[in-house]
């Protein structure tokens, strides 16, 4: 795993600076804590096996929000040929090369397959439990 502790835009690599990693890794522990609450509300409630599946949404959410923060790169921006290193939120870049930009809509596809596999996986283990 490659990240930028300098705050540069490396196509592919990291296209967010700090404020935008603070709101990213905010929003896993979100994600997590929801999951958490989901997964034991399941089990002490006896809530069926298939409205288990319900616990992909906040899992996604959360495991988005930490590999975005750990890989220093937003997916969405990725997507959308922006950037944002600066130290607040909402002042975007765009990214105008072609080269750049596929980088980064590959890196924000990496991000979107990683976040459902692992909702996935919480879910099938949600779905196991007692």
């Amino acid at each position: 795993m490659s990240t930028n502790t300098t705050n540069v835009y490396v196509p592919g690599v990291c296209n967010i600076g700090p404020a935008e990693i603070r709101m990213r890794r905010t929003a896993g522990v979100i994600g997590l804590v929801i999951t958490a609450l989901f997964v034991a509300a399941a089990v002490i409630f006896g809530i069926p096996t298939p409205w288990r599946l319900l616990v992909v949404i906040p899992a996604g959410l959360g495991a988005s929000g930490f590999l975005q923060a750990a890989l220093h790169f937003c997916a969405r921006f990725g997507m959308s040929g922006l950037f944002n290193l600066g130290d607040e939120l909402g002042r975007q870049e765009q990214v105008y090369e072609t080269e750049y930009r596929r980088a980064d809509q590959r890196k924000a596809v990496t991000i979107v397959i990683g976040s459902v596999l692992i909702a996935i996986v919480v879910a099938g283990i949600a779905m196991l439990l007692p």
